[in-house]
């Protein structure tokens, strides 16, 4: 009797999270009549229907709803597999696929890619720049073996790790630049632009201003800093930037940037790994380089508590 092939099932995964032939084939990197050739393949030898094909998309079946998370768990222990054989050598080589979210990736990552290809001449690097609910489900699945994120993600089947704790500032026109620093209070009732829904730096923002985070904010919420703070630059309102994003947000805008009166806001930036990683110790290392990196950066040497 026929089985299934390793190959087959990270096609039968990559179909099913893409929920598109031609996607699907990008993702594996192979064409998409080879693609559909394995997975009929598949379907044959399972002897049952995986898909439900339609014009411009692909679903699960009822039965590829119950294969999908198998196959899942299987591929992400032969992944294990490999990570184990990988922590049994000195240092870490061979691929890392690290997550990252918006509000950290273009300010640390530069440093960061550096610190890394001279501590590892092995390491092959792959970045993931998501949010981090997005992160936090494709670490669960194995997609990932680390995630840069804001603390505490809360998750049981993680390890958390405080890297660094930086302030959030204030931007406003450079016509405010005399006025005086509002307190969170006068914040709120203020003309705050901030990220659209899912960034987890808007709710810290909110939280600051102790503002609920569902109130209506039409036309006042951005993709990306670089956004909010262009939109303070043409007068439209204020927002609040971590300190990490100043030197390359706000050198070419007429803002103002200027720090809160304590208590300031802050954000902890940590690196977060499934528990069950055979490369925790190799993790741990690589969260030391990304505390080394972090601390050249503008205003970046205040040190976290380890959380884990």
């Amino acid at each position: 009797m026929a089985h299934p092939t390793l190959k087959q099932l990270r096609y039968f995964e990559a179909l099913a999270r893409h929920g598109h032939f031609g996607r699907a084939a990008d993702a594996c990197s192979i064409s998409q009549p080879a693609l559909s050739v394995q997975i009929r393949d598949l379907e044959e030898i399972l002897s049952v229907q995986l898909f439900e094909r339609g014009a411009r998309q692909v679903r699960l079946s009822g039965f590829g709803e119950e294969v999908a998370p198998r196959v899942r768990d299987i591929l992400r222990a032969v992944d294990e597999l490999t990570d184990l054989s990988r922590a049994a050598h000195d240092g870490l080589t061979g691929r890392l696929r690290l997550g990252v979210i918006p509000t950290i990736a273009p300010y640390l990552l530069p440093t960061l890619i550096r610190a890394l290809d001279a501590s590892y001449p092995g390491l092959e690097l792959h970045v993931r720049e998501t949010l981090t609910s997005k992160l936090m489900h494709e670490l669960a699945e194995g997609r990932l073996d680390a995630a840069i994120v804001a603390l505490p993600v809360s998750e049981p089947a993680f390890t958390e790790v405080a890297i660094f704790s930086e302030a959030f500032v204030l931007v406003r026109p450079a016509a405010d630049e005399d006025q005086p620093v509002p307190c969170s209070n006068t914040l709120r009732g203020m003309r705050l632009l901030l990220l659209e829904e899912g960034h987890c730096f808007r709710d810290q923002a909110l939280s600051f201003c102790s503002a609920p985070s569902a109130q209506p904010r039409e036309g006042l919420d951005g993709s990306s800093l670089s956004t909010l703070v262009q939109m303070v630059g043409a007068g439209i309102g204020v927002t609040l930037i971590p300190e990490m994003a100043v030197p390359v947000e706000t050198g070419a805008t007429p803002v103002s940037v200027t720090r809160f009166d304590s208590p300031q806001p802050t954000r902890t930036v940590g690196m977060i790994w499934r528990k069950t990683s055979p490369l925790a110790a190799q993790l741990s290392e690589v969260a030391e380089t990304v505390r080394q990196s972090a601390a050249g950066l503008y205003g970046q040497q205040h040190p976290a508590q380890d959380t884990s």
